[in-house]
């Protein structure tokens, strides 16, 4: 039998990447194009999935610790600077391009919704995820 916390991690994990699998959905026509090409529907699955992994690493060690909301706060500021790195490896890579009216963090010159929507989303997930583990 699994564990609580292992049952609590693995949904986090499938809530994640439900939320995730909405959000590049609902934010994908900031997006030029993803290696110089089309941005597929495939592309988009495969983003929302390593987001998801990613949310599973930097929020599932909440599941093992005492509930508390500074080790919430702690993820979440692991993951904003996580999505900060990811926006500016990306773009100094090529790997995507932004359209003219993506709106810019100041100072970070990355696109807004891509770079805090790990944070946003890991903290939904885990909240989430509590609220079905009681219920």
């Amino acid at each position: 039998m699994l564990n609580r916390p292992l049952i609590q991690i693995l949904l986090l994990f499938c809530v994640a990447f439900i939320l995730n699998v909405l959000w590049e959905e609902a934010h994908h026509f900031l997006y030029v194009s993803y290696q110089g090409g089309e941005i597929t529907q495939f592309i988009l699955l495969r983003a929302a999935l390593v987001d998801a992994i990613v949310t599973m690493f930097l929020f599932g060690p909440l599941f093992f610790l005492p509930r508390d909301r500074r080790f919430l706060w702690i993820s979440v500021v692991l993951a904003f600077m996580f999505g900060v790195g990811l926006e500016r490896f990306a773009l100094a890579t090529n790997r995507w391009t932004y359209q003219s009216f993506m709106p810019l963090v100041p100072f970070l010159g990355t696109g807004l919704t891509p770079t805090v929507q790990l944070a946003i989303l890991g903290a939904i997930a885990v909240w989430l995820s509590y609220k079905m583990i009681r219920s």
